[in-house]
């Protein structure tokens, strides 16, 4: 599929799709939180590595010309308070004139260069996530923990994975954990707080990468009034090559 293709077909996870192209998560705040997020973003870039901020209001972006921020996720969520109210697959009538959107770095992006490395892709149509006990450095007002994605990786291969991944700081870069899943809080690795339960074999060592969902937990943990993000998973892909950003 191109990027096209899944941007205007495709109802569900993205993981996989359109091979070799960006990935990347939504979150649309109000003007007046733009500053406090953008700020949140430049002190935690682990987890908020931004690739594009638009104009107030704009639904367009350079990452894909001619796409609509409103559109072109499989599912949105929308927030108020903190609380999700609504899940829908066009967000057009929620979005609003001052609206500011991040397009945040995905861990999607690199799985096609761990593949091409020999690292195997256990996880299913959606990778397991999980809210950890490391809270984010808070910006204004803005404040709450680190989410991290899960791919279980053979032992023998964890330093491949760490290096290839290490090489795409813009959409996370290498680990934050490798191992025990207690050292995050993590009590439970088949029960994720977003996505599918993870699938191990014999051998396999837990790898945790910061999430680009880390902006819906602190939104659920900020509370601000209103904000539209994508679903865990459903995200908007680019037109943009993944080895744009490959830095070696």
């Amino acid at each position: 599929m191109t990027p096209h293709d899944v941007r205007t077909t495709v109802t569900g996870p993205t993981a996989g799709l359109a091979p070799g192209y960006t990935q990347a998560n939504l979150i649309a705040v109000p003007v007046d939180l733009a500053y406090d997020m953008l700020l949140f973003a430049q002190r935690n870039p682990k987890p908020c590595p931004v690739l594009d901020v638009t104009d107030p209001g704009s639904p367009h972006t350079v990452l894909a010309p001619g796409a609509d921020l409103r559109t072109a996720v499989p599912r949105y969520r929308v927030w108020r308070y903190g609380e999700l109210t609504a899940e829908p697959a066009d967000a057009t009538t929620h979005w609003r004139d001052d609206l500011v959107a991040f397009l945040i770095g995905c861990s999607f992006t690199f799985e096609q260069a761990l593949a091409e490395a020999g690292v195997p892709l256990r996880h299913g149509p959606n990778v397991p996530m999980y809210v950890t006990n490391r809270q984010c450095r808070p910006a204004g007002g803005l404040h709450g923990p680190l989410v991290v994605s899960l791919r279980m990786v053979p032992a023998a291969m964890v330093d491949t994975a760490v290096r290839v991944s290490g090489l795409m700081p813009a959409v996370h870069g290498a680990p934050v954990h490798v191992g025990d899943p207690s050292a995050l809080g993590i009590t439970d690795l088949a029960v994720p707080d977003f996505g599918d339960p993870p699938v191990a074999e014999a051998g396999d060592v837990p790898v945790f990468w910061a999430c680009g969902v880390t902006p819906q937990a602190v939104l659920m943990a900020s509370k601000p009034p209103f904000a539209i993000t994508h679903a865990p998973g459903h995200m908007f892909v680019t037109d943009v090559p993944d080895s744009e950003y490959r830095v070696g």
